[in-house]
């Protein structure tokens, strides 16, 4: 499948990242991810495009999908594919 570019903002002690990770592996997906505890200056980089300070913050394309319980969601109504392959 030809899919548009994730991006997920996050760190390796965050539950929610990991459970984050976790559902996209299992859609066979690749991203990048931005490890804040790499790279902690990006943090100001994921809340100006996010709006929010927590993590995961995940993008598909411009389109910013939110935290893990929004990526959750999206999958469950079937709108996370539509909005990979759109």
């Amino acid at each position: 499948m030809d899919q548009k570019p994730v991006v997920m903002y996050s760190t390796s002690y965050c539950p929610y990242c990991v459970a984050a990770r976790n559902l996209l592996r299992s859609k066979g997906l690749n991203w990048t991810e931005v490890s804040l505890d790499a790279e902690p200056e990006k943090r100001a980089e994921m809340m100006s495009r996010s709006g929010r300070h927590t993590v995961p913050q995940v993008f598909v394309g411009d389109t910013h999908v939110g935290g893990f319980d929004d990526l959750n969601a999206l999958d469950q109504e079937g709108a996370l594919d539509r909005l990979l392959s759109d």
